[in-house]
């Protein structure tokens, strides 16, 4: 009896808990209501380069703040734009802090259940990098080869996942050891970030190093609260515009160093 009363006290203020918070919930809000107000606040990450970084006048920056100032003139409207964090931007949105995320969000069932996205505006790449002259164009090319990862990394399950027996996964540190390992030869590839490859290139001779081929893929979407089905329309039709013309492929160059990847 004495558990089933525990169990009750425990059910009972987590009910408590979760109620405190429906205040801050706000209403869907509508393209006209935007238009009326004249501005947009758009939540973005300034602690993700490239993709949201503080510039030198310490203001949010990088390929997600130029997708939302693109937005935002598209619309005809002004572009507030607020640094969010990675645990606070969803609840960011849902109180009604931000209007809409352009902040690196990656779609995942889980968070579909609390937010509305929009089609992918972009994504994060995982390739294996590696030496140009060493032909890697599928997994099965890397038995015997040595491959270079940071250690518990995204990376790093990706190409343990695919690589065949026989292939000598080497794991470091972080993402500049791996890169370091492959400028000094200690290994024919790593697995990186299009960020982390872009950085490579630059510092290495030209055509020394090649991309090889994707490990993986995360997409990442323009976020919305719930019910917002008339904003996602025109989101969605601005992604549409801009990926065709070449806008959002001029974007991420800029800030990537590679082509936007295809976006489903």
């Amino acid at each position: 009896m004495l558990n089933i009363n525990r169990r009750s006290f425990t059910l009972g203020m987590a009910a408590l808990a979760a109620g405190s918070l429906l205040p801050g919930l706000v209403s869907a809000q509508t393209m006209a209501a935007l238009k009326k107000k004249g501005s947009i606040t758009i939540g973005m990450l300034v602690d993700f380069p490239p993709y949201g970084i503080l510039n030198n006048s310490n203001q949010p920056d990088g390929y997600d703040a130029d997708v939302s100032k693109l937005l935002a003139k598209d619309w005809g409207v002004k572009a507030n734009l607020v640094p969010v964090t990675g645990p606070n931007r969803i609840p960011y949105l849902l109180t009604g802090k931000v209007d809409m995320l352009i902040a690196s969000l990656a779609i995942t069932p889980e968070r579909a259940k609390q937010v509305l996205f929009s089609k992918p505006y972009s994504a994060a790449s995982i390739v294996l990098y590696g030496v140009a002259k060493t032909n890697m164009k599928t997994p099965a090319d890397l038995k015997g080869l040595r491959v270079g990862v940071a250690r518990a990394s995204t990376q790093d399950t990706a190409v343990t996942k695919v690589a065949p027996e026989g292939t000598q996964i080497r794991r470091f540190d972080d993402d500049a050891s791996a890169m370091q390992a492959l400028l000094s030869g200690q290994v024919d590839a790593i697995g990186c970030s299009v960020t982390v490859a872009a950085q490579i290139a630059k510092r290495a001779p030209a055509g020394q190093f090649d991309t090889k081929f994707q490990l993986l893929q995360q997409d990442m979407a323009v976020a919305l609260r719930p019910g917002e089905d008339e904003m996602v329309k025109a989101i969605n039709d601005f992604i549409a515009k801009n990926t065709a013309n070449g806008e959002l492929n001029k974007l991420y160059e800029k800030w990537l160093g590679a082509p936007l990847p295809k976006l489903d």
